[in-house]
C-alpha cells in the first residue's frame, strides 16, 4: 500500500480543535500529516502538535520557503521537529512564490534555483552537527553550529515543479514535492525525477457529487494559483498553456469574472479531485498507479460533510 497523507490544519477548523481528528488518523489508514505555509498557520506549529497527538504519523511541511527564514533558523526548526518526532519527520523546502516572498514579506525573489540548492546543502551539513563556515552563491554562513543536532538527520525533500528543480531533487535530496497535477501528469514528472526518489503531491479533494459545486470552487482555486508565474510556467510545461491562456489573458486585463468563466471544465476536472468520497478515493489511487509515492489530501469543503466526516470518508480504509 502507498502512503496516504492529510494536509493539516483542515480548512475551517481551529488548530486547537484538531486533536481528535489527528489522533484518529493512524486507525483510519493515514500514514502522514503535512502542513503548508501561505497566509494561514505557519508550517511548524501544526506538526509540533501532531507529533504528540499521533505518535506514529510521519510529519512534514510542504513546504517551508527558503527565503523567509535564515538558514540557521531553518536548521533549528528542522532539528526541533526531528527531536519531537524522531525518525518520523521529513523536511520539505522550496522557493514558494514571488507573491509570498516578495510581495508579502518584502524579500527579493532572486535566483530561486540556487537559493534552494544552497539551502539544501547547508541543511545537509548543519543537521550533522558540524560547524558551518561557508560562502554559498546566495548567502554566507559564518560559524553556525546546532546546539543539539538530531541523532539521525531527517530526510529533505524539495518542492519541484519543473525539470531543473526535479533533477536537483533527484541528485541531492531525498525526494520531491509537487501539486496541482492530474494523474497522467505524474508520469511527466517522473520522467525528470526518475523512478526511485519519493514523489509527494498535495491533491485538492472536494467530496461532493455536485459537479457544478466542485467546479465553481475549483475555478476560484485554479485562478488564484495558475496566474502566479511559477504555476503558469509549470502548466505550460505540462501542456496546459493553451487551455489556460484565456484565463491568464483575462486575469492580466483585470477581468476576474471572465478569467473564471473561461477555465475549461476539463482543466478543473483534471486538477480537482471531486465526486462521492468513494469516487475521490479511487481517483487518488489513479495518481498512485501512475507513480505517485505519497498522496497528501487537501480537503476542500463540499458536499455538506463536516471536516471530520470528510477525513473519515476519504480514508484509504473507508
Amino acid at each position: 500500500m502507498s502512503r496516504w497523507g492529510l494536509t493539516i490544519p483542515l480548512t475551517g477548523v481551529p488548530l486547537a480543535e484538531h486533536q481528535q481528528i489527528i489522533s484518529e488518523l493512524p486507525d483510519l489508514g493515514y500514514t502522514d500529516a503535512w502542513s503548508a505555509e501561505t497566509n494561514g498557520t505557519d508550517a511548524f506549529t501544526p506538526l509540533a502538535l501532531a507529533s504528540q497527538w499521533a505518535p506514529s504519523l510521519r510529519l512534514g511541511p510542504a513546504i517551508v520557503p527558503v527565503y523567509t527564514r535564515g538558514p540557521g533558523l531553518l536548521a533549528q526548526q528542522t532539528a526541533t521537529l526531528a527531536d519531537l518526532a524522531p525518525g518520523r519527520f521529513v523536511m520539505g523546502i522550496g522557493t514558494s512564490s514571488d507573491t509570498i516572498v516578495e510581495r508579502w514579506n518584502g524579500i527579493p525573489f532572486e535566483e530561486p534555483y540556487k537559493r534552494v540548492r544552497d539551502t539544501l546543502r547547508f541543511l545537509r551539513t548543519a543537521l550533522t552537527g558540524e560547524k558551518v563556515k561557508q560562502e554559498y552563491d546566495t548567502f554566507t554562513v559564518k560559524g553556525f553550529k546546532l546546539e543539539k543536532a538530531p541523532e539521525t538527520p531527517p530526510p529533505i525533500v524539495l518542492a519541484a515543479l519543473r525539470p531543473g528543480m526535479l533533477r536537483l531533487a533527484a541528485r541531492e535530496a531525498d525526494g520531491a514535492i509537487t501539486n496541482w497535477l492530474a494523474p497522467h501528469d505524474v508520469r511527466t514528472v517522473r520522467g525528470e525525477l526518475g523512478e526511485d526518489p519519493e514523489l509527494i503531491a498535495r491533491l485538492f479533494v472536494c467530496p461532493t457529487g455536485d459537479a457544478a459545486e466542485a467546479r465553481a470552487i475549483g475555478r476560484w482555486m485554479i485562478a488564484a494559483y495558475m496566474t502566479v508565474p511559477v504555476y503558469r510556467a509549470f502548466h505550460e510545461w505540462l501542456g496546459r498553456g493553451e487551455a489556460l491562456k484565456p484565463m491568464n489573458d483575462a486575469w492580466a486585463a483585470g477581468d476576474r469574472k471572465k478569467a473564471l468563466e473561461v477555465i475549461p471544465d476539463e482543466v478543473v476536472d483534471d486538477l480537482i479531485v471531486h465526486g462521492s468520497p468513494e469516487d475521490c478515493v479511487a481517483r487518488v489511487r489513479e495518481y498512485v498507479d501512475n507513480g505517485l509515492t505519497t498522496p497528501v489530501l487537501a480537503i476542500v469543503p463540499g458536499g455538506g460533510l463536516s471536516p471530520l466526516d470528510a477525513v473519515r470518508a476519504l480514508a484509504p480504509t473507508s
